[in-house]
């Protein structure tokens, strides 16, 4: 796994705790040769992980739409910033760059980031995975959710085991670093998404 991709909030969070388990997946993934790809801003969640990755002497590639850009949130540190026309293409662009996705916590923002790839991934689009780093135990509902979709049979078993989480830098990424991806046929192409 050479590179992945990390969608979190722009604000640190109530809890300390959250800007620290950030810092300590940047530094993870350094150590660990993993070049990040982000969203490009140096506030809040994503400019605590962009930081401690440049720190720990990795590699960053934020990916940042020109109107944010504008608004004076862009990282100027990074190893490399690329700039996009949408959000649209920020995602695409961030999921062409990576190996993997890792969520931690964030708003709404976050988790269309996290269910549009994880979809993809249901669909056939990429065989990559998806993760919830669960700091603070911040996604147990929705990993509760997903137990609901599964007993309901709104999602099928081999998509629920698709969702990796832990509460540790270390535990999520020994998870992607064993994933097989199960077999499912591809609905789409990447040019009808």
């Amino acid at each position: 796994m050479k590179s992945i991709a990390v969608f979190c909030g722009s604000s640190v969070g109530a809890s300390p705790i959250y800007r620290e388990s950030a810092a300590a997946l940047g530094k993870e993934l350094a150590q660990r040769g993993i070049r990040l790809v982000y969203g490009g801003a140096n506030v809040g969640l994503m400019g605590a992980v962009a930081d401690a990755v440049l720190e720990a002497g990795g590699q960053v590639v934020g990916v940042l739409p020109y109107f944010l850009q504008n608004r004076e949130i862009a990282h100027q540190g990074l190893t490399e910033l690329i700039l996009v026309d949408s959000m649209h293409e920020r995602k695409s662009k961030m999921a062409e760059l990576s190996d993997g996705f890792i969520a931690l916590p964030g708003g709404p923002g976050t988790m269309e980031e996290y269910f549009e790839i994880f979809t993809w991934a249901q669909l056939g689009l990429h065989a990559k995975p998806c993760g919830l780093f669960n700091i603070n135990r911040y996604f147990d509902p929705l990993i509760s959710l997903f137990d609901r979709m599964l007993s309901e049979q709104f999602m099928q078993e081999k998509n629920r085991a698709m969702v990796i989480t832990d509460t540790t830098p270390h535990g999520i990424l020994q998870q992607f670093a064993a994933y097989t991806p199960p077999a499912v046929k591809a609905y789409l192409t990447e040019d009808r998404t």
